[in-house]
């Protein structure tokens, strides 16, 4: 499955993200919860739920990745996303598993809930509507394609 000009993890987030969709969770690529940590998708649920997914394209991809563990305080669920050739009993057994492809994904194990608190939840709520927004705006200014702005 070649998906042009995509690395083998941007492959995996966009079929997690379109996945993700179909569950009506909107998702951000590349989302910074702090300073200096970058998640690779951040999804926020239709009840506010916040997941965290990183995308693991081989072993030592997730063997040379140290700061995951830091992003468990800034989720409600976490979750890894593999293909389906991944080593997945090298992965901590806690945390939920989705197997990814460029064109979708399914969730093979729940990742446990761990409930954000509220202040934390508002916080990181605000800065994935205003980081989606700027993202948006930048598109469509370098684009001119105003039409994306339709809610339609």
């Amino acid at each position: 499955m070649d998906i042009p000009n995509l690395q083998p993890g941007q492959i995996i987030a966009r079929g997690v993200m379109r996945y993700l969709k179909s569950l009506n969770f909107m998702s951000l690529l590349e989302f910074s919860p702090i300073r200096r940590k970058r998640v690779d998708v951040i999804a926020l649920g239709p009840k506010g739920e916040i997941w965290i997914v990183e995308c693991k394209s081989s072993r030592a991809d997730f063997m040379t990745d140290e700061k995951w563990q830091d992003y468990l305080e800034w989720c409600d669920r976490f979750y890894f996303a593999v293909p389906q050739n991944f080593p997945t009993e090298i992965l901590p057994p806690h945390h939920g598993l989705i197997y990814a492809d460029g064109y979708g994904a399914e969730i093979l194990k729940e990742g446990p809930e761990t409930v954000l608190n509220a202040a934390r939840r508002k916080k990181l709520t605000l800065k994935i509507a205003r980081d989606a927004n700027d993202r948006l705006s930048r598109l469509v200014e370098l684009t001119g394609r105003y039409d994306m702005l339709s809610g339609d």
